[in-house]
């Protein structure tokens, strides 16, 4: 990246503060790495688009070219298709805010909870659910907002399991995180805690030795990292989630099906493959969220079935993640499966397996 950022010495580049500073967030910066496409041209720079841009010079540094269709520029650069919205798509799909008890708490789940403990995130991804929050002008910042949600936790005993997200909670500083683990080790009913980021794919240099050996102090604790697509396993991100699964910190992948990015058996199976080398258990495939403007990368659902399929029994079963859709509408993640399960015929259960072959157990016990 010396060609864009001349001067930038390796120790500017490796640290994730510089990184922040010299996100690429104008049409200017965006033409400075890459050729924009008519698609890409006819809504970057204008004002009723549905994003903002933000990404981080590193992650820059793993599109920049001239091939709108790079699977990683897909996630991070707006094209017209954005501003086309179509039936069933809304602003908050998942309904969070409608159960939101106080502010900066999802309370969905009888157990748990989602703390949204920020706004802000290192690089916005064209898909993302929170578009209503992401960016805007409530970001959800400071210790002070965060006391509402405390005293709710303190309040409901039920609440064993708290997910720390947002925005991207490890695009604060140290002391902030620091600060939100510490008030909710001191609630004696939670359980766990469990960080949701991207940070890890799009801005590695932020996992240092002093974030993870502060984090470490606040087991049983958990880290959700979405990733997207093979590319994004590079050596820096190998040597992020080195230093995570060192420090004992347990980490699972969450990643969106998303047309023309990863809506392939081969591309999700190296992933898959990948993310198990680097110690992230893959956890959730998501169908993507149907946010305004998000039909350009949605696939069907049998599409993510097929991809199942072609996991299932052609890898390791820790590389099979778990397909869900978030209903609409605020009712949770429902997983969706094959039919493996044929039903009964005398006695017996009929299932099929992984080659197609149909076998059956005895399952007549009353």
């Amino acid at each position: 990246m010396d060609e864009y950022f001349p001067g930038v010495s390796d120790k500017e580049w490796s640290n994730w503060h510089w990184q922040i500073k010299n996100s690429i967030r104008t049409t200017d910066q965006l033409e400075r790495f890459i050729r924009l496409s008519e698609n890409e041209i006819s809504v970057v720079g204008k004002k009723s688009h549905t994003l903002p841009i933000r990404i981080t010079p590193y992650y820059m540094s793993l599109i920049a070219g001239s091939d709108p269709e790079q699977p990683l520029r897909k996630t991070v650069i707006p094209v017209f298709d954005e501003l086309l919205s179509a039936p069933g798509e809304i602003l908050d799909p998942l309904s969070e805010e409608h159960h939101s008890p106080v502010p900066n708490i999802v309370h969905r789940y009888p157990d748990r909870v989602l703390f949204l403990a920020t706004g802000f995130c290192s690089a916005y991804c064209r898909y993302c659910t929170r578009t209503h929050m992401v960016a805007k002008d409530k970001c959800h910042v400071g210790i002070k907002a965060w006391e509402e949600g405390l005293q709710y936790i303190d309040e409901h005993p039920e609440v064993r399991d708290v997910v720390v997200s947002g925005g991207d909670p490890l695009t604060m500083p140290d002391f902030h995180i620091e600060y939100l683990l510490t008030r909710l080790r001191r609630i004696p009913h939670v359980e766990i805690i469990r960080i949701g980021s991207k940070v890890p794919a799009v801005l590695p240099q932020r996992i240092t030795k002093s974030l993870v050996n502060m984090l470490r102090k606040y087991h049983p604790l958990f880290m959700s990292i979405h990733f997207t697509h093979p590319d994004e396993l590079t050596p820096e991100v190998t040597e992020a989630c080195e230093k995570i699964a060192n420090a004992g910190i347990p980490m699972g992948s969450q990643t969106v099906l998303l047309k023309g990015v990863n809506d392939d058996i081969a591309i999700m199976k190296n992933l898959m493959h990948g993310l198990l080398k680097n110690r992230v258990r893959p956890y959730y495939l998501y169908q993507c969220d149907p946010i305004p403007g998000s039909g350009h990368f949605r696939t069907p659902i049998s599409k993510g079935l097929e991809i199942i399929r072609g996991l299932r029994g052609h890898t390791s079963g820790y590389g099979v993640p778990q397909f869900v859709i978030d209903a609409p509408g605020g009712g949770g993640k429902i997983p969706m499966l094959p039919e493996y399960y044929l039903g009964h015929e005398e006695g017996f259960a009929r299932l099929m397996n992984y080659e197609g072959r149909v076998f059956r157990y005895p399952d007549d016990v009353g």
